[in-house]
């Protein structure tokens, strides 16, 4: 690997002082980091990379900070297949899996060849207006369609693959992948899926009839979710708030064509990050 972009939470405390360690390190090995516009800028560094470019000019992705960070940097990987380190820089996540004291011996690893990388899935989603698109996105967590500020419940007429399923009426519908079944889909009451497995979840938000459980499909599915209620109905994709919606609209939600690459982590496997995250076996 000949030039490595480095992505970061600004607002981390840690951040300048591991940038400042880390890219000496890396110059010193022969590679030339891409920093992003936003990171250099924290580090007094002109002529950086913008953002929305980095992933075009680098053989591999280090990002450092949360999921939410890693979460934007697969939207910028997209098509290019480059693969992505996740370092944390807090407590642990299930996307950054690199603690920061383990980044120095996973880089050395990584610029051996000494590592493995895992497929994730993403998802595409456009909002059909009149048989109009009038937004699309590609996420690699989740969407889901919900209720804005109104108290009342709101239907959704859900089919998949032209097949009715239910009109949920609840507060709203996630629609997640693997990597997304262990974030809101799961605060939701959803099942939690290996990343490596080739299914999406749809988790109804506080079903008014319970028996509406979470269901989970192939990830061949094209997924319809047509809103039925007049009431403020909202998507959001990965965390971020897009359109309000319409009575009338479509939400088309299906695999995308891009997939992510993840390295993983050479120091545990993903039953002990759930267990560290979860708090599994504590009393």
């Amino acid at each position: 690997m000949k030039r490595i972009g480095i992505i970061a939470k600004t607002d981390k405390a840690q951040t300048v002082e591991v940038s400042k360690e880390l890219i000496p390190w890396l110059k010193g090995r022969g590679i030339e980091p891409v920093i992003d516009e936003g990171l250099g800028a924290l580090l007094g560094i002109s002529g950086c990379c913008p953002m929305n470019q980095i992933a075009s000019k680098c053989n591999m992705l280090l990002v450092l900070g949360g999921d939410g960070t890693l979460l934007a940097a697969a939207r910028l990987v997209g098509a290019t297949g480059i693969p992505i380190l996740g370092v944390n820089l807090g407590s642990l996540g299930f996307l950054t899996e690199i603690t920061i004291h383990e980044l120095y011996p996973a880089m050395e690893k990584v610029l051996k060849g000494e590592y493995e990388t895992e497929e994730r899935v993403m998802l595409s989603a456009r909002v059909i207006r009149d048989r109009i698109e009038i937004s699309g996105y590609e996420v690699l967590n989740d969407v889901f369609v919900s209720r804005g500020s109104t108290a009342r419940i709101v239907d959704l007429e859900t089919k998949i693959n032209g097949d009715y399923v239910t009109t949920y009426k609840a507060d709203g519908l996630i629609v997640s992948t693997p990597t997304g079944s262990t974030a809101y889909s799961l605060s939701a009451g959803g099942p939690i899926i290996y990343p490596s497995l080739h299914a999406f979840a749809l988790t109804p938000i506080c079903p008014h009839t319970l028996a509406q459980r979470p269901v989970i499909v192939s990830d061949d599915s094209v997924i319809t979710i047509s809103i039925l209620s007049k009431e403020d109905i909202l998507i959001t994709h990965d965390g971020i708030a897009g359109p309000a919606l319409h009575y009338g609209d479509i939400v088309e939600v299906k695999k995308a064509d891009a997939v992510i690459h993840l390295i993983k982590s050479p120091y545990r496997n993903y039953y002990e990050v759930l267990r560290k995250k979860l708090k599994w076996g504590e009393r």
